[in-house]
């Protein structure tokens, strides 16, 4: 991918991707994707989802590997959106610590910001959840589009919305700028709700 999409010289943006590590990256994809996506598909995934990363990021460090997972988890929902992948277990657009491999879960941000919070790290460490290997990522249709169900906190319009999904919306107070304290109660309120939504999801369903 030596120009952008729309044929014009390449922006600063443009050039400041690292084209060889990306490319590669996008060959090794392509290789697991094959028979459901086009080699060009997926090369167009990664370098779009670094782009969307770079747009925030703070520090570029590893941004490379975070664009190339964050490529692969949207084409592995753009496939079960289709129907070309499975879904052995219901999805769920929300980050928590509960599922246990019985929900998959993604979280996203339709604005996000350039790192996490420091105290919603600390915070979510003492209750035992790393965010070490978590990071910022924009809200994508794709990932969207395969979720069963999408709970937002203050989205907004900025969520698309697709029918026949279930759709969330907390009441969530934003960390940013809280005291530790407080950060602790929306720790823990966020939990509760949780909790009660992957009880509600997993319960053997009884027939009439």
């Amino acid at each position: 991918m030596s120009d952008n999409e729309t044929g014009a010289p390449p922006t600063t943006a443009d050039l400041l991707m690292p084209q060889a590590v990306l490319s590669r990256a996008a060959q090794n994809l392509a290789t697991r994707y094959d028979g459901v996506f086009s080699p060009q598909t997926v090369e167009r995934y990664v370098f779009e989802s670094y782009a969307s990363l770079r747009r925030t990021a703070r520090i570029h460090n590893h941004l490379t590997a975070l664009a190339t997972r964050f490529a692969a988890d949207r084409l592995t929902a753009l496939a079960q959106s289709q129907g070309a992948a499975p879904k052995d277990v219901p999805e769920v657009l929300l980050l928590n610590h509960h599922g246990q491999g019985r929900v998959h879960v993604r979280s996203a941000g339709s604005a996000p910001a350039e790192e996490i919070n420091a105290q919603v790290v600390a915070a979510m460490a003492e209750i035992g959840v790393d965010l070490g290997e978590e990071y910022p990522k924009p809200l994508t249709d794709d990932v969207v589009a395969a979720d069963d169900v999408v709970v937002s906190m203050g989205c907004g319009d900025a969520c698309a919305v697709y029918p026949g999904k279930r759709y969330l919306d907390w009441a969530i107070d934003d960390p940013a700028g809280q005291p530790m304290q407080a950060v602790r109660a929306i720790r823990d309120d966020l939990d509760t709700r949780v909790r009660g939504l992957l009880t509600e999801l997993t319960a053997p369903s009884i027939s009439a």
